[in-house]
């Protein structure tokens, strides 16, 4: 029988062998004790562990502004190259890029749904962390508007 303090089914949650486990909080917390960020296997168990999961965060947010730019690239040089063919092969120019940027829009979404993984931890140095990874990324890759929504997709 299942006991009231595990009614959520997180009762599994024991990760780590050295008996700490992961805490889920599903409100907004700065506390980082037993932080694990998406997976068991990333969790925070000190200062220097945190720092380097900040960094991480930072990172893989960075990263997804990077996939943006050339995602956007791509389509306007594509653009450009099938203006160029001659109507004959442009069809199949057309078919290729239509697939390479269906491939380009999935890792997007991909990509955006596991931001939004980091951002639910509800910890508020990981909130930060994709903040200013988007920042960073922006300064770094953001050629374009940055009006274009950063929602989940």
């Amino acid at each position: 029988m299942m006991e009231h303090h595990d009614h959520m089914g997180h009762g599994g949650m024991d990760m780590p062998s050295d008996g700490a486990k992961c805490s889920m909080n599903m409100l907004f917390t700065w506390d980082t004790t037993n932080l694990c960020i998406v997976f068991p296997q990333w969790r925070v168990s000190s200062t220097l562990t945190l720092i380097l999961s900040l960094l991480g965060v930072i990172l893989l947010t960075a990263g997804y502004e990077f996939v943006r730019e050339m995602s956007r690239r791509y389509e306007t040089s594509s653009a450009e190259y099938v203006n160029k063919l001659p109507r004959k092969n442009v069809g199949d120019a057309e078919k290729k890029q239509k697939m390479v940027k269906a491939v380009l829009y999935a890792v997007q979404v991909f990509y955006s749904f596991f931001i939004m993984l980091l951002f639910m931890t509800y910890n508020g140095w990981v909130m930060l962390s994709v903040a200013v990874g988007a920042f960073v990324g922006y300064l770094a890759f953001g050629d374009s508007s940055s009006t274009k929504s950063v929602a989940c997709h």
